[in-house]
């Protein structure tokens, strides 16, 4: 599989956005407008999503992307997750959130049992970190993009499986927020590279407890929390460039 460009356009931050498939897999790839085969390799950060629609989600994936590619030289790249978006309907993932949706309104916001959160869960993880690492061989095989790689947000199971198999990732910035499997928290263990993870202490999606205990199973001898008041939607705008200064630090070793 190679990657086709179906369209491209220079923004007005000298960023050049590009949409692109590779196979099934439908994507977005932000660079510098001075990209070149001459210029200095761009390190890569892969930008995650909840599963709602890369469509849905273009506006503040769009703003995080071009923020790291502008003021940071950075290439990003997203692509759209399984049985979401334009992508065909996957009847194992309607049928899970389904349950979920039921599961949560009896619960009335309280604990979802942990064989629904699996169901959700695993299976898209198991599908989408096949893709992750596809794309990536595609995207570090292009001129002018040579890594280091970062990963960041999206759901953060895909991050924690990503961060244990992918060596090319050498950091993560995650976002707390979404169920998490008790076989994910296995793998947290497991866990080495830095990270930067965010959460809202407030989120009404998120059960608070869990993502403390995520954090604290999580290997890495540099791991940084960083607990703001307010929503799943309320992250301080202030921690867009506090994360990139994060991913500066690791992937261009300057102490931003």
């Amino acid at each position: 599989m190679t990657v086709h460009f179906s369209s491209e356009q220079r923004l007005d931050d000298d960023v050049v956005e590009r949409e692109f498939t590779l196979g099934e897999i439908p994507g977005i790839l932000w660079t510098p407008a001075a990209l070149s085969p001459g210029s200095a390799p761009a390190p890569l950060i892969l930008i995650g999503h909840p599963p709602l629609g890369l469509g849905r989600m273009y506006p503040r994936l769009a703003g995080r992307a071009r923020h790291y590619v502008a003021e940071y030289g950075f290439a990003a790249a997203t692509i759209e997750l399984p049985g979401c978006g334009v992508r065909p309907r996957w009847a194992a993932a309607e049928q899970a959130r389904a349950d979920l949706r039921r599961a949560m309104a009896m619960e009335s916001g309280g604990a979802v049992g942990g064989e629904i959160i699996d169901a959700l869960i695993l299976p898209l993880v198991d599908r989408a970190v096949p893709e992750w690492q596809v794309v990536l061989d595609e995207l570090l095989s292009m001129p002018g993009i040579g890594g280091p790689v970062g990963y960041e947000g999206g759901v953060i199971s895909i991050g924690v499986r990503l961060a244990v198999v992918e060596p090319r990732i050498v950091a993560a910035g995650l976002f707390a927020g979404s169920l998490v499997p008790a076989a994910v928290f296995e793998e947290a263990r497991r866990v080495t590279i830095p990270l930067h993870v965010l959460l809202q202490w407030d989120d009404e999606g998120n059960d608070r407890q869990a993502a403390l205990d995520l954090f604290d199973a999580f290997g890495s001898r540099e791991k940084t929390l960083h607990a703001n008041l307010g929503g799943h939607t309320g992250v301080p705008q202030f921690e867009l460039d506090t994360g990139a200064r994060f991913f500066a630090r690791h992937l261009t070793g300057e102490p931003h």
